[in-house]
C-alpha cells in the first residue's frame, strides 16, 4: 500500500510506500530534503505537516520537541504516513547540486587494506554500471548482523563508481566496525545504498579551496581532490590532513606525489600527539592551527570544506571566522552517531 505525498512551496508529488520514511521516499524520487544523521537525531530534516495521518516515528526529544510535535513538526528520517498527506519542507536550491536518486546496490568485496593500526581500507565491487555520485557524498552500508545500515563516505572519484573506496576507523565497543575489521572478507557480498549528503565542492566558484580533515574525515576530501585534479581545476588547493601521531597517518604518499604532480595543490599533515619515536619535522597542534599558521590567519577569499569529528569542525568554524571567512563559504561534514537511548517513539498525530 502507498500513499501520495504533495511537498509545498515545490509542489513535488510522489508515492510513499506504508512502510518507508518520507525523506528515504524523496530521495529515491530524485528530490532533496536537508538531512545530515538519518536517525532522528540531529532535527536538520524537520518538516511541516500541513494535511495527513502522519507517524511522528522514533524521534529524539531533543532532535524535534514537544512543542514541535504539537506544532505538526516532524523529522523526514523517521515519519512514515497513515495517509494522504501535504508537508512544507525548507529546500534551498544550489546551482552546483546534482540530482541523483538513491539507488540499492549489491557489492562484492575485492579488497581490504590495513591503512593503519585502526583504519581499515575497504573496496567494493558495485552491480551493473555503479553508483553516480558527487565527490564528497556518502552511502549507507548494511553490515551483517547489525540492524541499522552505517554511514560511510565515499573516498573514490565518482569517474571510478563501479569500484568504491571506504576508510573505516575502528571502534572497539561499537556494533558495525568490528565486524568489519575482524570479520569481512574478500568475496563477501553486502548491500550498499546512496548516494546521499549535499557535502560536494561547489564547482561554480573559482576560489581557492582549503580542505581540512580530521582522522577518516579524510575520505570525502580524497575523493573531492581526486574529482578536480582529474578535471583540469587550476585554483589553487590545499588539504590539511590533522591525525594524532605518525601511525594514525595514511595516504601520505599519494598526497605528497599529487603535491609534486599539480603545482596548485598543496598538502599539510598535522600530528597533534607526536609519540616517543615519531620522526617528524612538519606541522604539529591541531589542525585548525596549522591552517591559521600556514595562512598567517587570513582566510577571506577562499571557500572552505570541513571533515571530520564534531570537535574538530567546531574548532576549524570558529578558527576560519576569526580570520574573515564566514558561513557562506564554509561547507562541513561532521561525524555523527547513533544514540539509541535518546531516542523514544512517538504516536500517531493527524494535522487538518
Amino acid at each position: 500500500m502507498s500513499y501520495q505525498l504533495t511537498i509545498e512551496p515545490t509542489g513535488d508529488e510522489l508515492e510513499v510506500e506504508e512502510d518507508q520514511n518520507i525523506l528515504d521516499a524523496c530521495l529515491r524520487a530524485g528530490i532533496w530534503m536537508p538531512h545530515a544523521c538519518c536517525h532522528g537525531l540531529c532535527g536538520t530534516c524537520k518538516v511541516e505537516v500541513i494535511d495527513g495521518d502522519v507517524e511522528i516515528g522514533d524521534a529524539s526529544n531533543f532532535a524535534l520537541m514537544d512543542m514541535e510535535r504539537d506544532e505538526g513538526k516532524v523529522l523526514a528520517c523517521c515519519a512514515t504516513l497513515q495517509s494522504d498527506a501535504v508537508i512544507e519542507a525548507d529546500i534551498d536550491e544550489d546551482p552546483d547540486a546534482r540530482v541523483i536518486p538513491v539507488r540499492d546496490f549489491e557489492a562484492e568485496v575485492v579488497r581490504l587494506e590495513d591503512l593503519t593500526h585502526d583504519v581499515k581500507g575497504v573496496w567494493l565491487q558495485l552491480d551493473g554500471e555503479g553508483i553516480d555520485f558527487q565527490a564528497g557524498q556518502y552511502i549507507n552500508l548494511s553490515v551483517p548482523g547489525v540492524e541499522v545500515p552505517r554511514a560511510f563516505s565515499l573516498a573514490n572519484k565518482p569517474s571510478k563508481g563501479n569500484l568504491i573506496e571506504l576508510h573505516i576507523r575502528l571502534v572497539p565497543d561499537g556494533e558495525a566496525t568490528p565486524v568489519i575489521h575482524n570479520q569481512l572478507k574478500v568475496g563477501d557480498k553486502l548491500n550498499v545504498a546512496g548516494p546521499y549528503g549535499r557535502f560536494f565542492v561547489r564547482k561554480s566558484r573559482t576560489d581557492p579551496m582549503i580542505f581540512i580533515a580530521g582522522g577518516t574525515g579524510l575520505s570525502s576530501p580524497k575523493s573531492m581532490i581526486l574529482d578536480l585534479l582529474e578535471e583540469g581545476c587550476s585554483a589553487p588547493i590545499t588539504l590539511l590532513h590533522g591525525v594524532r601521531a605518525k601511525k594514525d597517518l595514511y595516504d601520505d604518499e599519494l598526497f605528497s606525489d599529487l603535491a609534486q604532480q599539480h603545482a596548485n595543490f598543496s598538502y599539510v599533515p598535522v600530528l597533534s600527539q607526536m609519540e616517543d619515536g615519531d620522526d617528524w619535522s612538519g606541522e604539529t597542534g591541531f589542525v585548525h592551527e596549522a591552517a591559521q599558521r600556514i595562512f598567517d590567519n587570513s582566510f577571506s577569499g577562499s571557500t572552505a570544506y570541513l571533515c571530520g569529528p564534531p570537535v574538530m569542525i567546531e574548532a576549524s568554524i570558529r578558527a576560519l571566522m576569526q580570520g574573515r571567512l564566514f558561513e557562506n563559504d564554509i561547507f562541513t561534514e561532521s561525524f555523527l552517531t547513533k544514540d539509541e537511548e535518546s531516542r523514544k517513539r512517538s504516536p500517531v498525530f493527524k494535522r487538518l
